[in-house]
């Protein structure tokens, strides 16, 4: 097993990994002290899994851990850089192993590159338990990895870290002095401190390595490196960001800014328009959920608000970013502050049930054009009211079958004429 323990050489976060369950922090949930995988670690009773959490969280450690405390041998993969000839070579030699008794136990890092004929070379092996598969993966595996072998995988999720767990793990650094940084007599500032945990964002590897940075960048002080928060903001660049515009973070963020329009709380929609901003987010696509809100939720309650939302989308597309932000937050706020109603998506189901469940009637004569003396003659057009004449007139517009059939209920906030 290829590993970076002990290399003096390696980078703080690699040399700081883990080493047992004991060193580990966070995700007490799930390697806590009486958790079923924990136990099954401790008693070598590993089953075919994958970890799924954000960078930074512990997935490819603890798969390191697995190698330290199982009895199998232990294969680790990219799948970045490994192929089907990769797996079949390990799966070769883990049958050989098998003949004779041992275990063999696959780390895939990155699962979610894996490609569905990688997916499916591996399938047959694991079901077998010629090896017992690990698979790490930021992705949502529901669309990353096939059903087949999620089927046969427990699936653990891991969570950021708590500020308390990356504090842990950056005061371990601090201290120690063969595999940290504890020989470099470093003093960190406590507001540095502070904004360092903050801005690691629940990622150990991004609080480490701006860490590792500022304390090599550092000015000698009455004999110690002192590094203060200016050093730390410019160790870190930005604040980590874990929107991921192309996978679960999306639809996430997205379902969240809908929800707080639709409840009327512009405090949590602006929040949320500002993380997807931030994440990277295509800011027409916002505009074009913005504009289904202002029918969906805000409708005949305030009609304006869709003249908000299109204005919003115009101004995006003319102006750019970053500028943009300002129209997209002009529409947000806009709509999370106007009255609610969803009558117009619930008319138009309505009757496109009927459209779609009853018989598809014949427009009535009435209502027809009538553009040629065949079609006078046929009765196309005869006795239409022209509404504008006399409004007390009420016409029947319905197809026959349809007749006093109502779609349109005017929702609570619903502006009358």
């Amino acid at each position: 097993m290829n590993s970076l323990f002990g290399e003096p050489d390696a980078p703080l976060a690699a040399r700081m990994r883990p080493r047992s369950l004991e060193e580990f922090v966070g995700q007490n949930d799930i390697v806590g002290e009486g958790r079923a995988l924990r136990r099954a670690i401790e008693g070598d009773r590993v089953p075919s899994m994958i970890l799924w959490g954000p960078p930074g969280t512990g997935k490819t450690t603890l798969g390191e851990i697995v190698a330290r405390s199982t009895g199998a041998h232990f294969e680790k993969l990219s799948a970045v850089s490994a192929g089907v000839a990769d797996l079949r070579r390990v799966v070769a030699e883990a049958q050989a192993r098998r003949r004779i008794g041992a275990r063999t136990v696959l780390f895939i890092d990155e699962i979610h590159r894996f490609n569905k004929a990688q997916q499916d070379a591996i399938l047959p092996y694991v079901e077998d338990g010629t090896v017992t598969m690990i698979g790490a993966t930021t992705e949502n595996p529901s669309f990353e990895v096939n059903s087949a072998l999620l089927s046969r995988s427990r699936v653990f999720v891991l969570h950021p870290l708590s500020d308390g767990d990356v504090a842990t793990i950056v005061d371990r650094a601090l201290g120690d002095p063969e595999r940290g940084l504890g020989a470099q007599a470093i003093e960190l500032a406590p507001d540095a401190r502070e904004t360092l945990i903050g801005y690691a964002n629940g990622d150990a590897r991004t609080a480490l390595s701006a860490l590792e940075f500022a304390a090599a960048s550092a000015p000698q002080q009455n004999g110690a490196k002192a590094i203060d928060r200016a050093l730390v903001l410019e160790a870190l660049q930005k604040r980590g960001s874990t929107y991921d515009k192309g996978g679960e973070q999306h639809y996430d963020i997205i379902s969240a800014f809908i929800k707080s329009v639709r409840a009327s709380d512009p405090d949590a929609a602006v929040y949320w328009l500002a993380r997807m901003l931030d994440g990277g987010e295509d800011p027409l696509f916002i505009a074009r959920r913005l504009v289904i809100l202002a029918s969906e939720d805000v409708g005949l309650a305030d009609a304006q608000g869709i003249q908000v939302a299109i204005a919003a989308q115009q101004a995006v597309h003319f102006i750019g970013m970053p500028e943009g932000f300002y129209p997209l937050a002009h529409a947000t706020l806009y709509l999370a502050r106007a009255k609610k109603s969803n009558s117009v998506g619930q008319a138009y189901s309505s009757a496109m049930r009927d459209v779609q469940e009853t018989r598809n009637d014949p427009v009535p004569l009435h209502l027809r054009n009538a553009p040629t003396g065949l079609m006078k003659g046929l009765g196309y057009g005869r006795d239409y009211h022209y509404a504008h004449d006399d409004y007390s007139i009420k016409q029947e517009n319905l197809p026959e079958n349809l007749r006093g059939h109502t779609y349109y209920e005017p929702g609570e906030n619903d502006e009358k004429e």
